[in-house]
């Protein structure tokens, strides 16, 4: 997009790329600052988005082939990957802070080569010393699956696939942190080209290595780790790559001097962050709770919360990327104090999740069956069972879709201010109170049973929606648009 968007009298500098050239308004020259603000939003969203969606696509082809094993294998790696994911989305989720401390500092002072290769590096640090700790974290998955009811049978499947996937922890993250920079600087299309590469790797690799193909071990389900491990350093690697060819992203040389540290910086994104990854576990972590409910209700209870789930999930990624770019024209509205930027970037962004989100939720109600198979065959006789529970699952995600696109938006919209603290506390309350306390309520203590599972997840999901937005829409009464000014560190004058 080549209009160029205001940002107030003192800001007279360009800014990386083509997202913001700060100039002095002329009214009669100016589109409407809204419009201006939608399409702005929508050209950093739709490569965000795209490449969130080609991710769950990365997953989607884990779950196509191991779905070919049978209902076991699905379910045991349904299980290991609720745990793993929770681990490594909360993890990718505080290190990610590092696209709000970057949009902040163009904003401010636009190109900040020095401040945006700090906080990169820091939050590099940050993604191998906590993925480090996901690792252990992910080692127990076994005894955690037995101490939640699960058959032991299931619980062993699952950590022979997880002592294999474990290993893809800190290359996720350091992903994670590399997608980050590369969006902040008005690069996310590297993101899709490089996840869209991914697919290929991981499809060949479960090809390879789930059945034996091209001379490659059969492995059966631990294959798909495999497959997912060489994926995710491939990943990596083409990151690399990218930063390093690309003029604009290699002039930050955020891989020099690696070894300095920035301990300031390191803590404002870990002290940032945290109630992020906080905030995300709440979420996560109660999808991944009712994976364990549904494993106690019934194994193709179980397979069908994973399928109607993947739909679920495939959808909330758009909702996700405009959040993502939610918090990115935010931070930089907020680092060059304009309020008014700020409003209409956060509102534009959840203008734009409800409409897409309204359009999802008619399709899971209208069209479940072609939305089931993207990953079984819904008309087979042998998934008669899987797709009636599938089917009415849907139909509850269907309820919940706008009010998951909401609270998506929202909640990157606050990120974008860098107020993180209340909204992880609103997450906590949210999901594990109303959301979970109703999935337990009505899953077993009543005839709805996987029904009354989904009907919780979709109440924790609007109490989230209505109390994020109500602190966005306040944010200027709560101070939260005021710019706290850093203390004064000392830096390595070489970093």
């Amino acid at each position: 997009m080549e209009r160029m968007l205001p940002l107030g009298k003192r800001h007279a500098h360009q800014y990386p790329g083509r997202l913001f050239m700060a100039y002095e308004p002329n009214p009669s020259r100016d589109p409407s600052p809204w419009r201006t603000e939608i399409f702005a939003t929508l050209r950093l969203s739709w490569p965000l988005a795209l490449a969130n969606l080609l991710q769950m696509l990365t997953y989607a082809i884990d779950v196509i082939f191991i779905a070919r094993l049978g209902e076991e294998p699905l379910a045991a790696s349904a299980l290991a990957v609720s745990v793993f994911g929770l681990i490594v989305w909360a993890l990718c989720s505080m290190t990610g802070m590092v696209a709000a401390v970057i949009s902040a500092e163009l904003g401010a002072r636009a190109p900040a080569l020095r401040p945006v290769r700090r906080a990169t590096r820091m939050a590099l640090w940050l993604a191998v010393l906590s993925g480090a700790a996901g690792m252990i974290a992910c080692l127990g998955f076994e005894r955690f699956a037995l101490l939640t009811g699960q058959e032991p049978a299931l619980a062993a499947l699952g950590q022979s696939y997880m002592l294999i996937l474990v290993w893809s922890v800190i290359p996720f993250i350091v992903n994670n942190v590399l997608r980050s920079f590369v969006s902040a600087l008005d690069r996310p299309i590297f993101a899709t080209a490089i996840t869209a590469l991914g697919i290929g790797v991981n499809a060949a690799g479960n090809y390879a290595f789930i059945f034996g193909n091209w001379g490659a071990p059969a492995l059966g389900l631990p294959g798909a780790a495999v497959a997912t491990l060489f994926t995710s350093v491939f990943t990596m690697l083409a990151y690399v790559v990218a930063i390093r060819l690309d003029s604009k992203l290699h002039r930050y040389h955020i891989f020099g001097r690696w070894w300095v540290p920035d301990w300031p910086v390191f803590w404002q994104i870990a002290r940032k962050g945290t109630p992020i990854a906080l905030m995300v576990s709440a979420e996560a972590g109660v999808f991944s709770a009712a994976a364990f409910l549904m494993g106690n209700i019934g194994a193709a209870q179980l397979a069908a919360h994973t399928l109607a789930l993947q739909i679920a999930a495939l959808a909330f990624q758009v909702p996700f990327g405009v959040g993502q770019a939610s918090t990115i024209r935010v931070g930089y509205f907020y680092g060059a104090r304009d309020s008014d930027g700020m409003a209409r970037a956060g509102w534009a962004g959840i203008g734009i999740a409800l409409l897409f989100m309204s359009v999802t939720s008619s399709a899971m109600v209208l069209v479940p069956d072609y939305l089931l198979a993207i990953y079984i065959d819904p008309w087979a006789a042998a998934n008669v069972a899987m797709v009636a529970f599938a089917t009415r699952y849907l139909l509850v995600a269907a309820a919940f879709q706008l009010v998951d696109g909401v609270q998506a938006v929202a909640g990157g919209a606050l990120r974008g201010l860098q107020d993180t603290r209340v909204p992880m506390w609103i997450a906590v309350f949210s999901y594990w109170v109303p959301g979970f306390g109703t999935a337990m309520v009505l899953g077993f203590a009543t005839p709805l049973a996987g029904v009354g599972v989904w009907l919780g997840l979709a109440t924790g999901l609007a109490f989230a929606a209505v109390l994020l937005t109500w602190r966005w829409a306040r944010r200027e009464a709560l101070g939260l648009t005021r710019v706290q000014p850093d203390a004064k560190r000392v830096r390595p004058p070489s970093a």
